[in-house]
């Protein structure tokens, strides 16, 4: 659990991040002293929509005052109800000539306080009129356990008021718009997730609540408990169990929404960041969820909307939330293209986000699409340099596998002293050699054309700077087995036409980086062996491994001179003592050739 935040003093935060959502929003004014965010010109011709509750769900809901959305939000302290004189306070800014909705989540405080407001309301202002919506979507609390407190409120609340807010734009009246927010509140369903619980600012540190292997299904957005803990699975199952609690209307503890399962049912689909969650993984699991939805066969639900972000959060809470909203089928009071309409309205507040007027797309087909093919690589005919098959395979294997040994390792060291993905990317390159000798599309004759068949590999499966590196030196290794063999009138691959190959390729490298030894990369090692194995002709490999290995070794109290350890910290990385894991990563290989043969 993360237990640090950034902030002054925990008691004025939330004034403090209204200010600044003041600052953003130049269509926003706030009333710190009732924690009130509100729309500078408060339209009278309109029915107004408000929301509230307790801070900690940002944006939801200050971040969604804006044109088409909201014209006021109330916020309580972290996950505490405002009390009803703010509530009030935010009636009185917001009056109109057609009356107001609130849209709020049902917990207890905020249903009390809120209907409070509306009571004592309607004794002071019998003739505006004021309407409550409260919505409660969340599908994780079965019906019998809830039968008295009802659902509880989460993400699609906020659908609830942004189609609502938009049948207000178009003139209706209060009654039409409160009618509207029902029956929207009716067919929506939510269920988050979590791989942990969230920290609340100024409090102690928290306790672990999950191990680490572990995912919560159904957490509330209080730290409440969910229904399951379970295994992490692979994000494609768990949208399929999460997906299940919404849609499956044989379980009776949990049917809420009237789907149907005969191929038109139709929803719009909400994934939702709890706080914690990276853009990265929300896409991935947004495609997962809407797979799971119309990959069903007859049963398929058809997604028609996709919003994708962070819309209500649980503080830094690391996990998210599914909610379908069901659209409307024939005979329905309202039309599924009506609904539609409305959720694509425009609206202007910062924590709206971008949603396509339209279906999602259809990405292309798996294949379908491939980067531009590499230069054909010559095959058969008479070999530029022999190459014992069986003896290259062996030590280009025995090199992968010891990567891929060390991959835990070198990560490690990446960790501490890059970004992370040395020791993946290392092992991705690895994989991939053991698959092509595997598949047989190594060339088991012309050493020129087995490295160019291994080349075309690395280019594939290694990412980044490591990749880049690795995919020039490669290439111009093959170009330097060609050139060595031909220069020494030899069509074998002997160790002194290896011995020239591989000074051919540093210095070939060297042309695309400016890293020369000592500069704490990969090159330390890879010049130290280069330079000593082309010194004794390819004939002294093992003073060569020696020297890699030495070089690889000091690197651990060298500064940093090029790649990405050369922007971290460098007395913290001399303190670590960890060697630079590109370099480690070369004398990894150099150990495992020499082991081989």
């Amino acid at each position: 659990m993360a237990t640090k935040h950034v902030l002054n003093d925990p008691r004025e935060l939330v004034n403090e991040s209204l200010t600044g959502l003041g600052r953003l929003n130049p269509a926003l004014t706030v009333d710190l002293v009732n924690r009130v965010a509100l729309l500078k010109q408060v339209p009278k011709d309109r029915v107004a929509l408000i929301s509230g509750g307790g801070s900690g769900h940002e944006p939801a809901h200050a971040g969604f005052v804006g044109d088409g959305l909201l014209t006021a939000a109330i916020c309580g302290n972290v996950f505490a109800s405002p009390n009803v004189g703010q509530i009030r306070k935010a009636i009185d800014l917001v009056d109109n000539n057609k009356g107001t909705l609130a849209v709020i989540m049902r917990y207890t405080g905020d249903v009390l306080l809120f209907g409070l407001a509306k009571e004592q309301h309607a004794v002071t202002n019998p003739d505006k009129p004021f309407r409550l919506t409260v919505v409660g979507d969340d599908v994780a609390v079965p019906r019998t356990q809830g039968s008295l407190v009802g659902r509880r409120g989460i993400a699609g609340t906020v659908l609830v008021y942004k189609i609502a807010s938009a049948l207000a734009d178009q003139g209706a009246d209060i009654d039409e718009v409160y009618e509207l927010a029902e029956y929207v509140a009716e067919q929506v369903g939510s269920i988050g997730a979590g791989l942990n619980h969230c920290h609340i600012p100024g409090t102690g540190p928290g306790e672990a609540h999950l191990a680490e292997t572990e995912v919560e299904i159904g957490m509330g957005i209080h730290n409440e408990a969910g229904i399951a803990k379970i295994p992490l699975p692979s994000s494609a199952e768990l949208m399929k169990k999460m997906l299940a609690y919404i849609t499956d209307i044989t379980d009776k503890e949990r049917a809420f929404l009237p789907f149907k399962h005969d191929g038109k049912d139709e929803v719009i689909l909400l994934v939702n960041n709890l706080g914690g969650m990276s853009e990265l993984e929300l896409s991935s699991i947004a495609n997962d969820a809407v797979k799971e939805l119309e990959e069903k066969g007859k049963a398929k639900i058809s997604v028609k909307r996709i919003i994708v972000g962070t819309i209500m959060t649980s503080l830094n809470l690391p996990g998210f939330s599914l909610t379908t909203l069901l659209l409307p089928r024939d005979g329905a009071k309202y039309s599924s293209a009506k609904i539609l309409e409305l959720f694509d309205s425009p609206a202007s507040a910062p924590g709206w986000r971008f949603t396509a007027k339209g279906e999602p797309g259809v990405p292309a087909a798996p294949g379908s699409s491939s980067a531009a093919a590499p230069a054909a690589i010559k095959s058969g005919g008479a070999p530029i340099a022999h190459v014992d098959y069986a003896v290259f395979e062996k030590v280009v294997s025995a090199a992968a596998e010891a990567v891929i040994k060390a991959e835990p390792e070198i990560t490690r060291y990446d960790t501490i002293a890059g970004d992370g993905d040395a020791g993946l990317t290392l092992k991705a390159g690895a994989e991939g050699v053991l698959a092509a000798f595997k598949a047989g599309k190594v060339d088991k004759n012309d050493a020129v054309t087995a490295i160019l068949n291994l080349a075309q590999v690395i280019e594939k499966e290694m990412d980044g700077t490591s990749g880049a590196l690795y995919s020039i030196w490669s290439n111009a290794l093959a170009s330097g087995l060609s050139l060595s063999a031909k220069a020494a009138s030899s069509s074998t691959a002997t160790s002194s036409v290896w011995a020239a190959a591989l000074e051919h390729a540093l210095k070939i490298l060297y042309t695309y980086t400016a890293a020369r030894r000592p500069s704490r990369t990969l090159v330390d090692p890879l010049a130290a062996f280069t330079e000593s194995f082309g010194a004794s002709k390819g004939q002294d490999l093992a003073s060569a491994v020696k020297e890699a290995a030495e070089a690889s070794e000091k690197t651990k109290d060298l500064v940093a001179k090029a790649g990405r350890a050369a922007y971290v910290d460098r007395e913290g990385l001399q303190e670590a003592q960890v060697p630079d894991p590109g370099a480690h990563g070369v004398a990894t290989i150099v150990k495992a050739i020499q082991a081989a043969l």
